[in-house]
């Protein structure tokens, strides 16, 4: 690692998606030294992990000042959450609501494990800020994207720990239009590009089907949400 000290290093939690690259960018414009962390848990759109290497190669190509600070990625095997799961991200079932109002694309306890394993990474590598990019403006109503469970989280990882993680979450409170936004302010269209052309949403795993804010089904609520977000964008404009 750089010789940086802990409270200028994080760790994002990088998935290859909007959300999580758009975070990268924020994280690579504020810190020192910035890792990132991805988690494979059997996700039917698995795709999104093929993605993430392209989208560091670009960063580091087209944004040599945060290509510098970029350190090591890390892959997290948690193939044993998708085998608890029974839900339409991890096996082959048709996207639709549940009886308690989520949709049956939420996988229980996912973003806590992510967490919680991301602190335990960070631990080791002596950093001490995690970036992830749950959002509880634009979301499914998951509860583990709430900010109230990611300050619970922050509690709960340093009182765990003996340590003093902090958990941002620069998305928390903006849609995705403003994250579009967000990501032209970050990096210009250079970034925006990128978002657009690199990075995966959609549930389905579709790289076939080009649209004019990236690839995806245009089906799944994934690639709804995203579609809606980039119209009220470039409407904004």
């Amino acid at each position: 690692m750089s010789m940086t000290g802990a409270s200028d290093t994080a760790l994002v939690l990088f998935s290859g998606g909007q959300d999580s690259t758009t975070c990268l960018a924020w994280a690579l414009d504020r810190f020192a030294h910035v890792e990132t962390v991805g988690f494979d848990y059997g996700q039917r759109h698995r795709v999104e992990l093929d993605v993430r290497p392209r989208i560091l190669d670009r960063l580091r190509r087209d944004f040599p000042a945060w290509g510098a600070k970029i350190g090591e990625d890390h892959l997290i095997d948690m193939g044993v959450l998708g085998q608890i799961s029974d839900t339409a991200l991890t096996k082959d079932a048709a996207i639709a609501m549940q009886e308690n109002g989520l949709p049956n694309t939420f996988v229980p306890g996912r973003n806590l494990l992510f967490l919680t394993f991301a602190a335990a990474l960070a631990y080791r590598r002596d950093a001490r800020r995690l970036v992830t990019g749950v959002c509880e403006t634009d979301y499914s109503g998951y509860p583990d994207c709430r900010d109230d469970t990611m300050k619970a989280m922050q509690l709960a990882l340093n009182l765990g720990m003996e340590s003093r993680f902090v958990v941002h979450t620069p998305l928390m409170w903006i849609d995705k239009a403003e994250t579009f936004a967000l990501a032209e302010r970050l990096g210009g269209t250079s970034l925006l590009d990128l978002v657009c052309e690199e990075t995966h949403t959609c549930y389905q795993g579709d790289r076939e089907h080009r649209h004019p804010w990236g690839y995806g089904c245009n089906a799944c609520p994934a690639c709804d949400l995203r579609a809606k977000g980039w119209e009220a964008f470039v409407a904004a404009r």
